[in-house]
């Protein structure tokens, strides 16, 4: 609680001891009109302060002229007849009351995020190249830096492990409570913390530039893009207010002068004055004008809880109404890591063509050669590589404990005079390999497909999602096996970056005039053109492209598709608490409104249509802030494919 919710909520407390207080001393007159005027002042003076500030700025219409203009009018009657004071404080003192729930309803999804954004780190460990350590502000550190980062630490740049292995606690970018392990060659983001291990690290990007530093300006500009929502009720109140004014000094004056003139009865003014102050305070749209708002940040920050990056609440409410979900294949659903799938050797074990491979790729830095060291740990056992050859576009060529082993596509192996034998068993890239002027074998090669997202595909679809596709550059060949694994719908291969934004341009006019949108999700450099054009753009954030994380309208910090379907549940269930504050906002006014111009409804009835219907928007805003994951594991786990 911040120290001006402190001092509203003392101020609240101690307006209302003063007004029980003052019900059972024997005061009347002007006595008593001065303790009640004081009361009043204690509860409200703000709430005058600001009317008067609308006023003298000319934009007086607003919440605090209704709420002054009312408390004001019912503290004149009651004056005037010596009656109750009450109800004209506990107008000011309820709406009060409303206004610290609201404030604090926001300062805590406020502090929700700013625990959760809490990444960017005061301080960077620069190793002087003397085995010293000098502690200066990181953004400072020039890229190709070494850093150290000692356990309990957070990491202040995007870099290399270059040495040591440690857990890091990813929770702050990813959402995801599981330590996330790594070792020397693996690559680390800014905001996550060591837990055990020393690291050493060479950093890749500046300060600026990092991930933690991005997530954070993220955020900031998250609340000034608002939603259709948002900007309909900024409007509304705009127009909605004076209206409000104008229709209550007609309820305070027609009626008595119609009874006056035309029907020469009693004008009965106080009757008519009270009716008003009562429209007055039903009216007050604050229930819309601070729940609609604050569910949608309540919403961003709970997107967030889970590891997704909303760049605004325009984007939440369009994701909701999402149905066609377009996917980058590579890096998206895939890993975009090359991984061994299969060893189909001649004559050797697998284990033996593995060796021999590995060792001929010892020196290649091709992402093929680093999948074949992975698969052969064991590389490094003090066999003699001598003679090493890259052979562009094609592959390798080195000499292994005196044997000439080749390892290349199929060009290699025409080029060397060797028949090689094409795979039929798996999909992927065929690396074949000859020793001492003989057919091998071959090793395949292939991107491994994400673990969640056959999962996700499945979560999407019952989220109501109609029809999931799958772009990619890659064949037919390569493409095919990973859209049937996954149960993608339609898939289109071999395709360059025009052609994949004239794919989605073609959905998108499908779609023209229907009301489901389209969603693309990528990853890469080429994919910014598509997520830009796309209803909402989704980019992986761990390790995807700068420019597509630029150009997409939602962020996934670990990479996992399967937060798509996590955001868009919290999407809609942010817009129908959105919906469900409008109706009932609304319809509550709307019947106090009916009753109290016909007598029926009390300034108590008006001060619950006010304040108690913001106090509960409010709290049903809160809402959006929590979602739970796991039921919609559990509905896609027992989801067909």
């Amino acid at each position: 609680m911040t120290k001006t919710q402190k001092k509203n909520l003392f101020r609240i407390l101690l307006s209302a001891a003063l007004l029980i207080l003052l019900s059972f001393l024997p005061l009347s007159g002007g006595p008593r009109f001065l303790a009640y005027f004081a009361v009043y002042l204690i509860a409200g003076y703000d709430i005058l302060q600001e009317m008067w500030e609308g006023i003298w700025k000319r934009e007086p219409f607003d919440e605090s002229l209704l709420m002054g203009i009312a408390s004001l009018g019912a503290l004149a009657l009651a004056a005037y007849e010596d009656g109750d004071y009450t109800e004209a404080i506990a107008v000011v003192l309820f709406f009060q009351v409303g206004e610290w729930f609201e404030s604090y309803a926001v300062g805590k999804s406020r502090r929700d995020i700013s625990a959760l954004m809490d990444i960017r780190p005061d301080y960077a460990n620069l190793d002087d190249g003397n085995g010293g350590l000098t502690r200066v502000a990181p953004d400072t550190v020039a890229v190709g830096s070494v850093i150290v980062v000692q356990p309990g630490e957070r990491i202040p740049l995007d870099g290399i492990v270059m040495d040591g292995a440690s857990s890091l606690d990813t929770v702050a970018l990813t959402g995801e409570s599981l330590p996330r392990e790594v070792r020397a060659g693996d690559a680390v983001l800014s905001g996550c913390i060591n837990t055990n291990g020393l690291l050493r690290i060479r950093t890749t990007k500046a300060f600026g530039e990092s991930t933690a530093s991005k997530i954070l300006a993220l955020t900031q500009q998250a609340s000034e893009r608002k939603s259709r929502s948002e900007a309909f009720i900024t409007r509304f109140a705009r127009v909605y207010t004076p209206i409000v004014v104008y229709a209550a000094v007609a309820l305070a004056l027609l009626p008595p002068l119609v009874r006056l003139f035309l029907l020469g009865e009693a004008p009965l003014w106080g009757t008519w004055i009270y009716r008003a102050l009562l429209f007055l305070i039903v009216s007050c749209p604050c229930a819309l004008v601070i729940s609609i708002p604050l569910s949608f940040f309540a919403g961003i920050g709970g997107a967030s809880r889970h590891g997704v990056l909303v760049k605004g609440s325009n984007y939440l409410e369009t994701l909701a109404d999402v149905d066609t979900v377009v996917f980058d294949k590579t890096g998206t659903l895939t890993q975009g890591k090359f991984a061994v799938a299969a060893v189909h050797p001649s004559e050797l074990s697998p284990q033996d063509l593995l060796h021999i491979a590995a060792h001929a790729e010892r020196f290649s830095h091709h992402p093929i050669a680093e999948s074949l060291r992975e698969a052969y740990p064991d590389e490094a056992d003090g066999c003699e590589v001598t003679d090493v050859e890259e052979i562009a576009g094609k592959g390798v060529r080195a000499r292994v404990n005196g044997k000439v082993i080749y390892a290349g596509n199929d060009r290699l192996m025409a080029d060397i005079g060797i028949a090689s034998q094409p795979c039929r068993r798996s999909v992927g890239t065929t690396v074949h390999i000859a020793c001492d002027g003989a057919y091998a074998g071959h090793v395949v090669i292939s991107d491994v497909v994400k673990p969640h997202a056959a999962a996700a595909i499945r979560a999407l679809r019952r989220n109501g999602v109609r029809e999931t596709v799958m772009l990619t550059g890659d064949s037919r060949r390569v493409a095919e096996p990973v859209a049937r694994e996954l149960g993608i719908d339609t898939f289109c291969s071999e395709l360059l970056p025009a052609d994949k934004v004239a794919k989605v341009e073609a959905l998108l006019a499908q779609k023209a005039g229907g009301r489901g949108k389209l969603a693309f999700v990528g990853d890469g450099i080429n994919d910014a053109p598509v997520l830009s054009r796309a209803d909402v753009g989704i980019a992986m954030g761990a390790m995807g492209s700068d420019a597509a994380i630029e150009a997409a309208d939602i962020v996934l910090m670990d990479d996992d598709p399967w937060k798509i379907s996590v955001a868009q549940r919290i999407a809609r269930k942010t817009l129908c608490i959105v919906r469900e504050n409008i109706v009932a906002s609304i319809g509550i006014k709307a019947a106090i409104l009916v009753l109290g111009a016909f007598g029926l409804a009390s300034m108590w009835a008006a001060i619950f249509a006010d304040t108690g219907v913001l106090i509960l928007a409010s709290c049903n805003a809160v809402r959006a802030m929590f979602f739970r994951e796991s039921s919609l594991r559990e509905a896609a786990a027992s989801a067909k494919p």
